[in-house]
């Protein structure tokens, strides 16, 4: 096996050679093997171990254990505790996410403050297995079929080519101590279940089976990889972007022969999982729209509007006198001005200083809020009533800012002002206030 991971590194992993690398060692056979062969192989490796405090002594043991075998072998190591329960009840997670979001929080502060280059973990071909057959049973896309990635930006798994079975071999070959996990042996996770149950009857059927399942990986990627180049290419066609936000062309989107497919690959990264209310969403009335965690979907007439969701309408900002680019969610510059431009655009207004009360402020607009548009000679109208005759998308209306002059509104930013704070040629210090 020794001969065939030098191989394997060299082949598809030649980048770790010269680099400072941080091994995940748990303790166990898959770590404590990746550990020696890298060894073998002179690599620079130091050992990080998390004692998640979950089984009693026997964590205590596993972190003993690590702590021996680095000074046995002149390891610089690292060992840190966590209250894995705390963690989860606070956080209202399950202890296995808790338990990798612990330690992967603390790989990437030992990545940086010892100017480590890459993770190393021991996830082998059997993992990769399993977590194709728990996506498998849980429902997924492609991507959820293509097992765990080799590399995941500083995160790589250099043992994904070899078995369970292979790794044990080299383990008793070479006289590799390790510790046994008793949690390992119950069938209370999912992916035990599958380990005990499943996986064994795969291989009583096919003999081969680890092959076969390594080459149906490959094609699988590869496949991926076709999909995610398609992806990329019909993006282009159908989504525009405009600031934080992103447009979908549903005409464009409806031409395409399968236009679900690309619209699962565009918006899966954005946490959504109601697929079926998504593309229904398509050929729904326009208003309608679809959440995940961060993220909201849209219909707006013939598009549909990717963005973050709204945060409400309590955002509120003051802006005082003398401030030239106030502290703001857009930004604004205020500027005393000798003259007035009359071929500004909406995005630029001239005000009577003079008739305005500081601080300024600027806030999202609600029901019964009114102004009185400049070139409507004085008459009000509600701003509700602004936006439907401008036709303004809901998006448009949920991200609109209103500036105003205590109770008084001086500007629908960016669209209109009012015609009671408009400078004239008798207004003595004209503020000019521009979106930039």
């Amino acid at each position: 096996m020794l001969s065939k991971f030098r191989d394997h590194l060299n082949n598809n992993l030649s980048f770790l050679k010269e680099k400072k690398l941080l091994l995940a060692v748990s303790g166990g056979l898959d770590s404590m093997v990746l550990t020696d062969l890298l060894q073998q192989l002179n690599y620079d490796v130091s050992i990080a171990h998390c004692n998640f405090n979950l089984r009693g002594k026997e964590s205590d043991g596993d972190e003993d254990f690590i702590i021996n075998y680095a000074k046995e072998n002149s390891f610089h190591y690292f060992v840190t505790h966590f209250n894995t329960e705390l963690f989860a009840s606070d956080n209202k997670l399950s202890i296995q996410v808790a338990a990798r979001k612990l330690r992967y929080l603390w790989f990437d502060e030992l990545l940086q403050e010892n100017n480590l280059d890459y993770l190393l973990t021991a996830h082998h071909l059997d993992d990769s297995l399993e977590t194709f057959l728990i996506n498998l049973t849980r429902g997924t896309g492609l991507e959820g079929l293509t097992g765990i990635p080799q590399q995941n930006g500083k995160i790589i798994r250099p043992l994904l080519p070899f078995t369970r079975d292979e790794i044990l071999v080299y383990a008793k070959e070479n006289n590799i101590r390790w510790r046994e996990d008793s949690s390992n042996a119950s069938d209370k996770y999912l992916r035990n279940k599958l380990r005990h149950d499943v996986v064994p009857v795969l291989k009583q059927l096919n003999p081969a089976f680890a092959d076969s399942f390594r080459q149906t990986l490959e094609n699988l990627q590869q496949a991926q990889s076709l999909v995610e180049d398609a992806s990329v290419l019909i993006y282009k066609q159908v989504v525009s972007e405009k600031e934080n936000q992103k447009h979908f062309n549903i005409e464009q989107l409806k031409r395409l022969p399968n236009y679900k497919a690309y619209l699962y690959q565009w918006l899966s990264p954005f946490g959504f999982t109601a697929w079926e209310d998504i593309y229904a969403l398509v050929d729904s009335q326009s208003g309608k729209y679809i959440l995940s965690g961060n993220f909201r979907l849209l219909k707006d007439r013939e598009t549909l509007i990717l963005e973050p969701s709204s945060n409400g309408n309590n955002l509120s900002f003051e802006i005082t006198e003398g401030q030239q680019y106030p502290e703001a969610p857009i930004k604004l510059s205020l500027a005393i001005a000798q003259t007035i431009n009359k071929n500004a655009t909406k995005k630029t207004i001239f005000v009577d200083n003079e008739l305005i009360k500081y601080p300024l402020i600027l806030r999202k607009w609600q029901e019964g809020d009114y102004f009185c548009p400049v070139g409507m000679n004085g008459q009000k109208k509600k701003v509700s009533k602004f936006f439907k005759d401008e036709k303004f998308s809901l998006s448009e209306k949920e991200s609109a800012l209103l500036l105003c002059s205590g109770e008084n509104i001086i500007w629908v930013v960016g669209h209109r002002a009012d015609e009671r704070f408009k400078a004239t040629k008798t207004t003595n210090t004209i503020l000019k206030i521009e979106v930039l």
